[in-house]
């Protein structure tokens, strides 16, 4: 843990100008590595430190060693590259990403040391960030409104992240009564002291009902202190509101949280918040059009934005691995799918999609040149299915107002609505509605790091159930017959189901965190 630490802290401590002008400062430093004897001594280098803490969470370290060189650990693309191909919806067309694909992660994978470093890296700064502009505060250097609004923001980011890595590294909410497993360490103290760092070192796993306390109680504070989002309209937000956290997005990750731990009620009351602040687009590709209109648009709620010099560069941004390179390509398992219909808009070539060499991949990406593609994060598609979701299970009576939400969502890629919208006729029960919901999530979020937080919450499920990780496709660049449509996918998948019992289904905690914390509960079976 002290050499994880350390690791940490080199972009938040290594310079200590003070006697430097805010102008030298932000001349001399990164946005992400003034030291914070200054980060927090005027106004412009405060919000230059939270700038700082975004850009970590849109590039990350890796292995680069410096704080702008990574891979997009966790929220600039792994989150959408990693979420994606544990599941069975795409196919690994290469070695890049075979350990994931074929759930041959181990404690010194790199891609699960990083998800856990780069995101622990992350909580420390904004850790740091709450800390610093707590004493800002008490220092009159900024206003208690202004400092709210930065703590809201550092919150919300420590929540989510500690969300998305309870995915990767525990089980689900309901893998046992009260969720009392073993979840993750809940950070929330900067490391920058000798005695912080003894402190940290032993501290052990949060259980799963604590973390999940924790992040509700961060999402809470986040609407409640965050500015942006104080107006209730669409009209009301405000010119880069997607690239920045808000009330709303804070709104928004409770719906996905609430769905994670099954409680149905809680998901419709915070979605209903949200009326009047987002819409759908009408048409699917919308938030996908252009670069400019991944943040300029009705229905993104979230995304980490990108630049020509500022993104996770050839080996990770997200028009690189799914479209340029073609390393990842859409499963014929879900492009057969009988809930997709053969004239859906999603399958637009050129526009949702693109075929190389008769495969099939997304054109969410499009950005190949400058690779500066916003990650969309959370839209309010999500938000309306995770409430159709809570109405169909949570009681029969709920049923026609699932399906006006599933329907919202759905009809607007229909090619002809009157004839193929979803009827309660047609989804007449509770297991029909939830399961033809849950296709369309599939379809919907394909190639946005949505599928393998489905896979997890599903384990156990009641009416949709899922054992482990789902038998997938091949590791190599898919026959182009097989995505021939007409009839659902029924051709070999070679890589093995894993039962949810398998200890492969979850990633180990990483060996340099548990070389250094050896008190820390590893998985069982690691």
């Amino acid at each position: 843990m002290k050499n994880l630490v350390k690791i940490l802290l080199i972009s938040v401590l290594t310079f200590g100008m003070n006697s430097c002008t805010e102008e030298k400062i932000l001349d001399l430093e990164p946005i992400n590595n003034i030291g914070e004897k200054d980060a927090f001594s005027t106004p412009g280098l405060i919000e230059a430190y939270m700038n700082g803490v975004y850009n970590a969470a849109a590039i990350g370290t890796y292995n680069s060693g410096t704080s702008n060189g990574g891979r997009g650990y966790v929220w600039g693309a792994a989150f959408v590259e990693q979420g994606d191909v544990r599941g069975e919806d795409l196919v690994n067309t290469a070695t890049f990403y075979e350990l994931t694909y074929k759930a041959q992660i181990d404690a010194v994978s790199p891609n699960a040391v990083y998800y856990w470093s780069d995101g622990y890296r992350l909580i420390n700064r904004c850790n740091l960030m709450i800390e610093g502009t707590l004493d800002a505060v008490a220092k009159g250097i900024i206003t208690k409104a202004v400092g709210d609004d930065y703590i809201g923001q550092a919150k919300f980011l420590r929540a989510i992240t500690h969300l998305e890595l309870l995915t990767f590294f525990a089980r689900p909410y309901n893998y046992t009564a009260g969720a009392t497993h073993p979840g993750i360490p809940y950070r929330e103290v900067g490391i920058n002291t000798q005695a912080e760092i003894a402190s940290e070192i032993a501290k052990k796993r949060n259980t799963v009902a604590e973390c999940y306390a924790k992040i509700l109680a961060d999402l809470n504070d986040a609407e409640a202190m965050i500015t942006t989002g104080n107006g209730a309209t669409l009209a009301a937000r405000p010119a880069g509101s997607i690239a920045k956290a808000s009330k709303w997005a804070a709104i928004a990750f409770k719906t996905r949280l609430y769905l994670q731990k099954r409680d149905w009620a809680n998901v419709i009351a915070e979605g209903n918040k949200l009326t009047g602040a987002y819409t759908l687009t009408s048409l699917p590709s919308a938030p996908f059009a252009s670069v400019a209109a991944n943040l300029n648009n009705s229905e993104s709620i979230f995304s980490i934005q990108h630049s020509p010099t500022s993104n996770p560069q050839t080996n990770a941004a997200l028009a690189s691995i799914f479209k340029s390179r073609t390393l990842v390509a859409i499963s014929p398992i879900i492009w057969r799918d009988p809930y997709w219909t053969v004239t859906d808009k999603r399958r637009e070539e050129g526009v949702m999609i693109v075929t190389v060499a008769g495969r099939k991949y997304t054109n969410k990406y499009k950005d190949i040149t400058d690779l500066s593609d916003a990650a969309p994060v959370i839209r309010y598609a999500e938000v309306v299915l995770n409430m159709a979701e809570a109405q169909a299970r949570l009681s029969p009576a709920n049923l026609p107002v699932a399906l006006t939400l599933l329907n919202q969502v759905r009809n607007r890629s229909l090619a002809n609505p009157a004839v193929d919208a979803y009827t309660i006729t047609g989804l007449s029960s509770q297991s029909l509605m939830v399961k033809a919901i849950l296709a369309e999530r599939r379809i919907e979020f394909l190639v946005e790091g949505r599928r393998w937080t489905d896979i997890h919450r599903l384990q156990g499920d009641d009416i949709a159930p899922i054992d482990g990780i789902p038998a997938k496709y091949d590791n190599l660049p898919p026959v182009p017959a097989d995505y021939t449509l007409g009839t659902p996918y029924t051709g070999s998948r070679p890589i093995a189901a894993i039962p949810g019992s398998d200890r492969r289904f979850l990633w180990p905690i990483p060996q340099i965190e548990m070389n250094t914390n050896p008190g820390l509960e590893q998985n069982t079976g690691w």
